[in-house]
């Protein structure tokens, strides 16, 4: 298990990549450093980058998200699970006294739910309106490893597809004002023989499951019939939130999911704040995947995932389009990212757009983060994703690209849905080493519409990039290995 990082690692870890950096090549990091101010560059029209007018115009729309962006407030009053017979010894079941506690809470208008120190074992937790779900120093949430304690089947989403199915450890559905917040662990116990084993053969699997639910959502069953669970192998996410408003996940520590870790869905106003996601093992446990959310800060957190860091998601395929809600204003502020397949990622699931992504002063290094920046998507999704804006990333090390926008994900290359991707502005990137800075692949009858990088060094870059079928593609003041290209 990676050590996890304290304020003062960090420090260090900022420092000691930053400095490798400037140290080499001294003259040419001076000119690199000395680029013209955001906004200043003059290029071509805003249509033809993919974009929206300037970086600086965009840059400035940051703010007034950021003040839409407000935590929910709660009442003065504090419900223990453990008046409600929940015994933090980690082998009692405690279901029933969250419930218990929850549904006080909110029928008294609302305030703390609190876990005092102490390892306890439950099932599912649905969160109701007005309810912060506190977890004081010391206190553990293990979630049972018996998939029976997830039914009944709830509404939610797989892979960008809504269905029935087992419930997310952490759940809430059409709720205004609910929260996670303190300095405990979530702790979904999965492993090798428990959840993780659905994601491959032999069986059991989920491959024929997810196949059944894609065919069903391109024949248009109605979702209240795509009824899983009991018998099939959809793995749930360890927090699921959906369709809520004013949603705080802040301090907690999030281990071992099922698959996706954190997953807001159709959500408005949601701060992910001081969030650790411990999780670096298990298959497709992506760290915090907002899908078709709306004014989202993700803010202080560290990752280190057996997938995407942080990945943002729009619905998949024909359910996408049915449902056809975009995931707009994400903004991604002072993050660390370890292990992962990306470090701030959209897609792959895009189909109903992404629109306004801002990420900065996010640190990213490790042997196995295979890219740093990632746009992935595919001729089966569709959507769009544009005006996207990454500004003072630092990467020490990348196991593949430094940035990479793929429209052939998992090897499709063609199909009745072309998604239409650009507008994405890279400024002062600084990444140490990597086989190569840039993996851009379009599509000969779709190409990639846009990308700019600015103002940025790649050092150690041990082979040749791969540009295929984009147009628009800006460099200006980019070093690559000492030269500048």
């Amino acid at each position: 298990m990676n050590e996890r990082f304290s304020g003062q690692s960090r420090r260090r870890f900022l420092a000691g990549t930053v400095g490798g950096l400037l140290a080499a090549g001294t003259a040419s990091r001076a000119e690199a450093a000395t680029g013209p101010a955001p906004g200043a560059l003059a290029g071509p029209a805003p249509e033809a980058a993919g974009g929206s007018g300037s970086e600086a115009a965009a840059w400035a729309r940051v703010p007034a998200i950021r003040r839409r962006i407000r935590p929910p407030r709660f009442p003065r009053r504090t419900f223990p699970i453990t008046r409600y017979g929940a015994v933090g010894d980690g082998t009692a079941k405690c279901t029933d006294a969250f419930k218990q506690a929850i549904a006080a809470c909110s029928a008294a208008g609302g305030g703390r739910v609190l876990v005092p120190p102490g390892t306890y074992l439950t099932g599912a937790v649905h969160l109701a309106d007005n309810v912060e779900l506190h977890l004081e120093a010391g206190a553990t949430l293990k979630f049972s490893r018996d998939p029976t304690d997830y039914l009944p089947v709830v509404h939610t989403r797989y892979e960008g597809i809504e269905l029935m199915n087992y419930s997310p450890f952490i759940y809430a559905l059409d709720r205004v004002n609910v929260a996670i917040t303190g300095s405990g662990t979530l702790d979904g116990q999965a492993d090798a023989e428990h959840w993780w084993d659905w994601s491959g053969d032999p069986p059991p699997s989920e491959r024929p499951d997810k196949q059944l639910l894609a065919r069903m959502a391109e024949e248009g069953v109605p979702v209240e019939q795509r009824v899983f669970g009991a018998g099939h192998y959809l793995r749930p996410n360890l927090i699921q939130l959906y369709r809520c408003r004013n949603v705080l996940i802040e301090g907690v520590t999030v281990k071992d999911s099922p698959m996706w870790n954190i997953h807001p869905v159709l959500c408005t106003n949601v701060t992910i704040r001081e969030v650790t996601v411990d999780s670096p093992h298990g298959p497709n446990n992506d760290g915090c995947d907002p899908e078709s959310c709306v004014d989202v800060l993700i803010e202080r957190c560290e990752f280190d995932t057996g997938d995407d860091c942080v990945a943002i998601k729009a619905g998949k395929n024909a359910d996408g389009r049915r449902v056809n809600a975009p995931s707009m204003n994400v903004l991604v502020d002072s993050c660390v990212m370890r292990d992962g397949n990306g470090g701030v990622t959209i897609g792959s699931e895009t189909t109903g757009g992404v629109r306004w992504v801002f990420a900065w002063d996010c640190t990213m290094s490790s042997a196995r983060l295979e890219r740093a920046v990632r746009v992935k998507t595919n001729p089966d999704r569709g959507g769009y994703v544009r005006d996207v804006y990454f500004r003072d990333i630092t990467v020490g090390q990348a196991a593949d690209a430094v940035i990479e926008v793929a429209l052939n994900y998992e090897n499709k290359h063609t199909g009745p849905y072309f998604p239409d991707v650009g507008g994405i502005h890279v400024r002062r990137l600084r990444a140490e080493r990597a086989p190569r800075a840039f993996n851009l692949i379009g599509n000969p009858d779709n190409p990639i519409r846009g990308v700019r990088v600015t103002d940025s060094v790649f050092e150690e870059m041990a082979e040749a990039d791969v540009v295929r079928d984009v147009t628009g593609f800006e460099l200006r003041n980019v070093w690559v290995n000492g030269r500048r290209v």
